[in-house]
Order: structure tokens, then sequence, then C-alpha cells
């Protein structure tokens, strides 16, 4: 049995890569499997909620420190997951923002030898701001400080911008490179980024 196919859709935050990854999972020629890691970070919640209902600290914990303790481990677990699904022949949607250095080399190392379909989705700045007031649920500015680091390749499998395509269109597109069964190379092509020492 061959590896099921990783489709990793690369954008910052509100750009649609979710409602690309729903369009996908309606269509009925490929089976596909969603993985999130907003899904990994609501499961935890969930579950530290439902197991210490009444849990008080007895320290403040600043956000920022929660997110270096949590995050990494959380973000390790979803591409563990993404793993094991090509491993047993499952196709996989991608849905995160890799936002640092850190998440892009885990990446790399977990999916060196899977086959991987790089999906750039892109939208601008502007508009990426514009759908931050309309949704409500994501903090203004947020796209924008991902922006420079999540849009820093050089090259994809495939583009989508979904100002011009809506999200049924841009899942048509996926799948067409898919069907194609072109060379899957971009993310062959990509090279671990140095960390910053501390």
């Amino acid at each position: 049995m061959e590896k099921g196919i990783v489709v990793l859709l690369n954008g910052t935050s509100s750009a649609g890569k979710t409602s690309i990854a729903m369009e996908m999972m309606k269509q009925k020629e490929v089976l596909f499997h969603h993985l999130s890691v907003d899904d990994f970070f609501h499961n935890y919640n969930e579950f530290i909620d439902n197991k210490f209902p009444d849990m008080e600290p007895v320290r403040h914990v600043d956000d920022s420190v929660v997110g270096d303790i949590i995050f990494d481990p959380i973000v390790s677990m979803l591409y563990a997951t993404v793993r094991l699904f090509s491993e047993m022949g499952l196709h996989v949607i991608v849905d995160t923002v890799m936002e640092n250095d850190k998440w892009f080399n885990d990446c790399l190392d977990a999916f060196a030898d899977l086959p991987t379909l790089l999906v750039g989705v892109i939208c601008s700045r502007e508009e990426l701001k514009r759908r931050e007031q309309v949704r409500g649920d994501r903090r203004i500015g947020l796209a924008n400080e991902q922006f420079d680091h999540v849009y820093s390749f050089d090259e994809y499998d495939i583009e989508v911008n979904t100002e011009q395509l809506n999200p049924t269109q841009c899942a048509e597109a996926i799948l067409n490179v898919m069907n194609s069964q072109q060379n899957l190379s971009a993310f062959k092509k990509l090279s671990k980024r140095p960390l910053d020492c501390l």
C-alpha cells in the first residue's frame, strides 16, 4: 500500500485554509482526513477543563509561558498524527500555521519521506485584516504578524489565491494537481532554517 498524500496548506491565520479543507472534504472523488492544529489545542483545553473542573492555580502564569510549555508539544503531536495517517495510506489535509522556525523544521522532519503536496494559500495583508475584523474571533493584526514568515517559501506545487478564487474553486485546483500525477517536488526542496540561539 502506498503512503497517503499530505496536502500541506500554507497560509496565515484567516487566509482561508479551513474553508478550502472543508470543500475538499465534501467532494467524493478522494477521501481526505482533516487535521487542524486548532482541534488539537481545543481537545487539550477540553481535557484539562473536564479532568480538573475545580482547579485553581495558586500562582499566575503568563500566556507566553503557557505557550512555550504547551504549544510545541501539541504541534509535534499534530505532525506525528499526520505522519501516522499517511503511513496508514490515508490522505491528510494539514491545517496549521508554521509561524516559527522550530515548527517549520519539525514539519520538515516529520514529513521528509511522505508524499507532500505543498499548497500556498495566498491572501493580501489588506484582505487578511478585513477578514479578521469581520470574523471577530481573531486578534486584529495576527495575520500581519505571521505574514512575512509564513509566506517566505520560494516555490509551491500549487498556489491558490483566496481573493480571486472561492473555496470550492481552490479545492478543485488542488485536486486537479493531485490527479495530474505531477511530481510533488516543492516540499522536498525546502531546507531547515537556523534557530536563534538563546
